[in-house]
C-alpha cells in the first residue's frame, strides 16, 4: 500500500531581519538564501524545498515587510504579500528581542485577513536574557490574532525548529510532490551566484552602499569536470561608489571576489573561477530588466 503524499507552500513573512532566510536555510539544510546582519538583505523570492516523511514542503523566503518609500522597495514588499496569497500556510516571524510596534499590529492584521492557517514563530530567543519579557511578547501576540500554533525558536541554533517543521508538515494538503525528492530549490544557479557575491558586498562594504548596488551574472559556463567559469558585474549608481567597491589598488574588489568564489564553489561542490567587474548604471533601480532579473514586478507608476 502506497503512503499518501502531501505537498504545499509555506510563506515566511515578517519584518526585515526577523530571521526568515536563516530559518529557510536551517529547514532545507543548505545555504540557499544569503544572510547578513543588515536589514532588507533579501530582495527576491527564494524557494527552498525539503521533505518531512511523505510530505514535500516548499518554503517561500521573501523580502521583509516594511513601509516602502521607493518603487524598488515597494516591489520587494509586494513580492512578500504575493507569497502570502499563494501559500497554503503562513509563518509569521518576529524578532523576539524587539517589542511589537504599530507596524507589527498592521502586519499581523494583514496576515490574519489572508484567511490562511498562520503559525507564529518568535525567533532569536537565544538572545533574550529576560524570559519574562519573552512570555509577555508571546501573550501580546496571542491577544491580537488567532494563531494555529505559536513557537519560540532560534533559527540560528536550531532550537525548536524540528518541532516547527513537523507541525508545518502536518498542516499541508494531500497531493503529489511538485519537485524531485532530492530537490532543494528552483532558483537558477546564475541568480544564486549573484546573490552570494552580493552577500559579500553587504558584509564587506559599510553603511548604505550595499543597498545601492546589485550583482548580475553575465556569463555562467559549466565545464565538463563540473567546475564553473562566471563573469559578474557589480552595478553601482555613481563613480564614487565604484571607487569604494574597487578599493585602493583593487583590494576591496579582490576581497569580495575571493570570498564569493569560495561560497559559490561550496554551493556547487566544485571549483569556481570568478571574474568581477564594477559598472556604473545610475538609474538601475528604474530599469524593468533589473526587476525581471530579481523576479520582481515592475510598475510604471
Amino acid at each position: 500500500m502506497n503512503t499518501p503524499t502531501h505537498c504545499g507552500f509555506i510563506a515566511l513573512i515578517g519584518a526585515p531581519n526577523a530571521g526568515k532566510s536563516t530559518l529557510l536555510n536551517r529547514m532545507v539544510g543548505a545555504k540557499l538564501a544569503i544572510v547578513t546582519p543588515k536589514a532588507q538583505t533579501t530582495r527576491s523570492r527564494v524557494t527552498g524545498v525539503t521533505m518531512e516523511g511523505a510530505t514535500q514542503m516548499v518554503f517561500l523566503d521573501v523580502p521583509g515587510v516594511f513601509e516602502a518609500k521607493q518603487k524598488f522597495e515597494a516591489a520587494m514588499v509586494s513580492s512578500a504579500w504575493q507569497a502570502g496569497r499563494e501559500a497554503d500556510v503562513i509563518v509569521y516571524m518576529h524578532d523576539a528581542r524587539k517589542p511589537p510596534s504599530d507596524e507589527t499590529i498592521a502586519y499581523v492584521e494583514r496576515v490574519k485577513q489572508s484567511g490562511k492557517p498562520i503559525v507564529l514563530a518568535l525567533n532569536k530567543i537565544d538572545d533574550v536574557e529576560n524570559k519574562r519579557e519573552l512570555l509577555e511578547k508571546m501573550a501580546w501576540f496571542n491577544e491580537r490574532a488567532v494563531w494555529n500554533h505559536i513557537f519560540l525558536i532560534s533559527a540560528r541554533k536550531g532550537d525548536e525548529v524540528s518541532e516547527l517543521k513537523s507541525t508545518l508538515a502536518g498542516m499541508l494538503p494531500a497531493g503529489p510532490w511538485l519537485y524531485d525528492e532530492d530537490a532543494m530549490t528552483d532558483m537558477p544557479m546564475r541568480l544564486m551566484a549573484s546573490e552570494l557575491t552580493r552577500e559579500q558586498c553587504f558584509l564587506q562594504l559599510q553603511q548604505e552602499l550595499p543597498y545601492t548596488l546589485m550583482v548580475e551574472t553575465e556569463t555562467f559556463e559549466t565545464k565538463k569536470d563540473g567546475s564553473v567559469i562566471i563573469s559578474q558585474a557589480i552595478i553601482v549608481q555613481n563613480e564614487r561608489q565604484k571607487g569604494i567597491v574597487i578599493g585602493k589598488g583593487g583590494s576591496m574588489l579582490k576581497s569580495i571576489g575571493e570570498k564569493a568564489r569560495a561560497q559559490i564553489g561550496y554551493a556547487i561542490d566544485n571549483t569556481c573561477h570568478l571574474k568581477l567587474f564594477v559598472k556604473v548604471r545610475e538609474d538601475w533601480k528604474e530599469k524593468p530588466e533589473a526587476y525581471q532579473y530579481l523576479g520582481l514586478e515592475f510598475s510604471k507608476n
